[in-house]
This record gives structure tokens, C-alpha cells and sequence, in this order.
């Protein structure tokens, strides 16, 4: 079965940080770029980053430019979301998805994802 699980979320005051993990199973991970999104209350889900599998490709929506940096580890099946810096508005579930078309693009968009997993709360405290 494919899985995709995100870990790491938590409580954390403003200016703080959290690392996310998302840990991925059940097919070719080398072979699929990972993007992470985030819904918060009342709105649309939005894609936050991206990450392509053995070419460097990386995405970043305007807003976590400077303050997200993402990164991944194919050896363990791993994507990590390194936030620093967080505001209030960065409060969301966040959630990780892999998509063979977005590596063919290059992560240039955010759409198309194959495989979704649960999210995981981030909630930053003013």
C-alpha cells in the first residue's frame, strides 16, 4: 500500500521553528518529485514547496521564500520541511504528496499529484 506520512507538527510561538518530516512507502520514491501543501481554516489548500528526486529541483511558494527550505533523502524515503521563522499565518495542517508529473515539470506547478498522505497540525502562537 502507498503511504505517505507527515510528522513533526506542534505548537510553536512566532519566530520559532519546526522540521517536518514526511516518510514515504509503497512505491518508487526515486522516481517521484514530493510536494508539501497547507490548508488553513476556512481556506484553500495551497502548495507551500516542492522537491524533484535526483535533479535539485526545488519550488517554494512567495510567501515561505527565505524561511522554508525543503529537502529530501532518498536513502531513507524521506522529505524534510525545515520552517523557520514562523508567523501566525503559517498556521495550517500541512500535508505531503508525490506526483510523477510534477517531477517531469520540474516542480514547476503544484498540480497533478499522485499520492496524498495525512496531514499534520502547525499551529504558530502570537
Amino acid at each position: 500500500d502507498v503511504q505517505l506520512q507527515a510528522s513533526g507538527g506542534g505548537l510553536v510561538q512566532a519566530g520559532g521553528s519546526l522540521r517536518l518530516s514526511c516518510a514515504a512507502s509503497g512505491f518508487t520514491f526515486d522516481d517521484y518529485a514530493i510536494a508539501w501543501f497547507r490548508q488553513a481554516p476556512g481556506k484553500e489548500r495551497e502548495g507551500v514547496s516542492c522537491i524533484g528526486s535526483s535533479d535539485g529541483n526545488t519550488a517554494y511558494t512567495d510567501s515561505v521564500k527565505g524561511r522554508f527550505t525543503i529537502s529530501r533523502d532518498n536513502a531513507k524515503n524521506t522529505v524534510y520541511l525545515q520552517m523557520t521563522s514562523l508567523k501566525p499565518e503559517d498556521t495550517a495542517v500541512y500535508y505531503c504528496a508525490a506526483s510523477l508529473l510534477v517531477q517531469r515539470q520540474g516542480c514547476l506547478s503544484f498540480y497533478g499529484m499522485d499520492y496524498w498522505g495525512k496531514g499534520t497540525l502547525v499551529t504558530v502562537s502570537s
